[in-house]
């Protein structure tokens, strides 16, 4: 099916051009969302005479995209999960627990917005990409820990991972002590 596009899609095409999608594709997603129109002659008329309306409405949007994405760039929000003693999480964080947290943080984001390769599914501190307009990302933290505490230690620079096996080293350097010393404490006798 050809179809119009309305705004620019990533990986399809810019504002006004015609571009043979999929019927599927179109039918369930660029036609509800607003994003293009069916490319017969009465809609290629109809995208003429709005043309400019449709162009100076993206760059109001996209100016204010772009002012929301100065704000929200390199901020830093945190999601409190339980997880392993290994550091791997009982589930994931996914677009909506990262969309929550950032509303809670003071900033209107969507699920929709963000753009996450892959589930979190570790402890640790994970950049993500929220893309407010086509045209305007802005990259946000996402700090996984088990706690507040935790979120505080990692923000910091330490991994919980390096804190537990330093923590292990030193127990371990206890008992090795321990041990040297009953068997100083034998060889006496």
């Amino acid at each position: 099916m050809q179809v119009i596009l309305l705004e620019r899609v990533a990986k399809l095409g810019q504002m006004g051009e015609v571009v043979r999608v999929k019927d599927g594709y179109a039918r369930n997603f660029l036609l509800p969302q607003g994003k293009a129109l069916r490319a017969n002659a009465g809609n290629i008329a109809q995208f003429e005479t709005n043309k400019v309306q449709l162009e100076t409405r993206n760059l109001e949007t996209r100016k204010e995209s772009e002012v929301l994405a100065a704000k929200l760039d390199g901020q830093t929000f945190v999601v409190i999960r339980s997880a392993s003693d290994g550091g791997a999480l009982y589930g994931s964080v996914t677009t909506r627990d990262a969309a929550d947290a950032a509303t809670a943080g003071g900033f209107s984001v969507a699920k929709s917005q963000i753009i996450l390769l892959a589930p979190i599914k570790d402890l640790g501190i994970h950049s993500v990409t929220v893309r407010l307009h086509p045209e305007v990302d802005a990259t946000i933290r996402i700090n996984v820990a088990r706690s507040a505490e935790e979120a505080e230690i990692q923000a910091s620079g330490k991994s919980i991972q390096e804190l537990a096996a330093e923590a292990e080293a030193a127990a371990e350097m206890d008992i090795s002590a321990l041990f040297d010393d009953i068997g100083g404490a034998a060889m006496e006798e």
